[in-house]
């Protein structure tokens, strides 16, 4: 598949990229640790007072860890840094170069930029994942694990659909970079379960920024605590923003002007 083949070319130029500053490899991996080792520590102290939070014990918290990393890494490996160069491009008339080429130019643009150290997050939140499933005894058959990948996969299309279309902004006001540090800002909360903050706070990180779509439920799916009602409503809600996304980046690209035009 085309999008296969642009990912993989993308990720060796990152990598040959990234191969002249080795450092940023340990700096990276100094940074991951000391933000798990941080999330872990705050799960310590609150379990140290009571024995489940919002209804998920320490061991499902620490599965729900692991998701939270894992899509932290996707999202920084390759959708925030490609949104960032959109915008880049915007702003000084240099994506013509992506029009201008023999593929969709929106399939180009969202993988055009990857951070190949973030592969880091994403290393160890899987170990995190491995290690909290080993301690809930969980036995995770071929079932489990497909509906996991499913809502990964949902999660990771509803970020990268809602980031997109807030990049696409962009073709009308030109400096629009803050929005990606406020959506990591936001991000923040998908470390803990949804169902623990107030009401008004459950709706915003479900509908107007759907985090809870990206942590919560994938989380969810392995803990056995998904209901069809949500998963249906996951598949359906990366279905529309897919397709809302892609029909706003048509609509902006006819509001772009170029060095070119």
């Amino acid at each position: 598949m085309t999008f296969f083949r642009l990912l993989w070319l993308n990720f060796r130029i990152g990598f040959m990229t990234e191969l002249e500053y080795r450092s940023n490899f340990w700096v990276q991996i100094v940074q991951s640790v000391l933000s798990i080792a941080s999330a872990l520590g705050r799960l310590g102290v609150i379990f140290y007072h009571t024995a489940s939070l919002g209804g998920w014990s320490p061991d499902e918290m620490l599965a729900l860890v692991g998701v939270y990393y894992i899509m932290l890494g996707l999202i920084n490996l390759v959708i925030q840094p490609s949104m960032q160069r959109i915008m880049n491009d915007v702003r000084k008339g240099t994506l013509d170069f992506a029009l201008t080429k023999p593929e969709d130019t929106q399939l180009l643009v969202s993988v055009r930029q990857i951070e190949i150290w973030k592969l880091v997050d994403v290393t160890l939140g899987l170990a995190i994942l491995v290690i909290a499933l080993r301690r809930l005894g969980e036995s995770i058959g071929l079932a489990e694990a497909s509906l996991f990948l499913v809502m990964l996969l949902a999660g990771a299309s509803i970020v990268y659909s809602f980031l997109l279309m807030l990049t696409t902004t962009c073709f009308w006001f030109v400096r629009v970079e803050n929005v990606l540090v406020i959506f990591q800002s936001l991000y923040e909360a998908g470390r803990w379960p949804v169902g623990i903050y107030p009401s008004w706070l459950q709706f915003a990180l479900t509908s107007l920024v759907p985090i809870a779509f990206a942590v919560t439920v994938p989380a969810e799916a392995l803990t056995a605590r998904l209901n069809s009602q949500t998963l249906l409503l996951a598949l359906a809600l990366a279905a529309a923003l897919l397709l809302a996304s892609r029909w706003f980046w048509t609509f902006g690209i006819k509001h772009y002007s170029g060095a070119s035009a």
